[in-house]
C-alpha cells in the first residue's frame, strides 16, 4: 500500500514538475522589448505541404538587441517563413531581402508593458490551478487509500507531504513570473 501511496505523490509531483515547464515554454514566447530566437523558433512553417518548427526550416539568429535573423535552408522557403510570421500575430512585420528574412522588434510603449505582465500572470495562474488539480487528485488518491485500509496517520502525512509540495511549485512559479515581471518592465 505504501508503494503505491508513493507512486502517486511521484505522478502529482511530474504532473506540477510538466506545469512549471510548459509555463516556462509559454513565458519565452512573450516579448520584452529584446530580440530573441524563441520568439520565432517554433512557429510552424508549411514546409512542402506539412508544419514544421521555424527551427528545422531556417537558421535563427540574433544580430542585436531588436533584429532576430532568419537564414532559410532553401531560398523558396522565405515566402512561407514570411507568412507564418505574419499568422502568428505577434505585433512585428518580416522584411525579406531575397536571401533571408529579418524581424525587428520594436520597443515597448508602457501600456504594452502593463498588458504583457497581465498575460504572464494569468499564465502563472493557469499553471497554478495545473498544480492544485494535481494535488486535489493526490489527495483524493491519499484518502481513498485510508478508506482502503491504508493507516490513517501515514495518510495525513502524505497530505502534508502533498500540500507541501504544491506549496514548493507554487512558490517557484511565484519566482518566475516575478522573474518575467521584471524583464517585462525593465526598459
Amino acid at each position: 500500500m505504501q508503494e503505491e501511496i508513493d507512486l502517486y505523490i511521484q505522478t502529482a509531483e511530474e504532473s506540477m514538475a510538466d506545469s512549471i515547464v510548459h509555463l516556462e515554454r509559454e513565458l519565452q514566447k512573450v516579448r520584452t522589448g529584446k530580440a530573441s530566437a524563441n520568439l520565432v523558433s517554433g512557429l510552424m512553417v508549411s514546409y512542402y505541404g506539412s508544419d514544421t518548427p521555424m527551427n528545422q526550416v531556417a537558421s535563427i539568429s540574433v544580430s542585436d538587441a531588436r533584429t532576430v535573423v532568419m537564414q532559410p535552408w532553401e531560398k523558396s522557403m522565405i515566402g512561407p517563413i514570411e507568412r507564418a510570421i505574419f499568422e502568428a500575430n505577434l505585433g512585428v512585420t518580416p522584411q525579406n531581402d531575397g536571401e533571408m528574412v529579418r524581424v525587428t522588434i520594436p520597443p515597448l510603449t508602457e501600456e504594452r508593458r502593463r498588458d504583457l505582465v497581465k498575460m504572464a500572470k494569468s499564465m502563472g495562474e493557469d499553471a497554478k490551478i495545473s498544480i492544485r488539480t494535481a494535488r486535489k487528485d493526490l489527495m483524493d488518491s491519499i484518502k481513498q487509500a485510508v478508506k482502503d485500509g491504508y493507516p490513517e496517520d501515514l495518510g495525513k502525512r502524505a497530505e502534508d507531504q502533498a500540500q507541501n509540495l504544491t506549496k514548493s511549485y507554487t512558490e517557484k512559479i511565484d519566482q518566475i513570473i516575478g522573474s518575467k515581471e521584471k524583464d517585462i518592465l525593465t526598459i
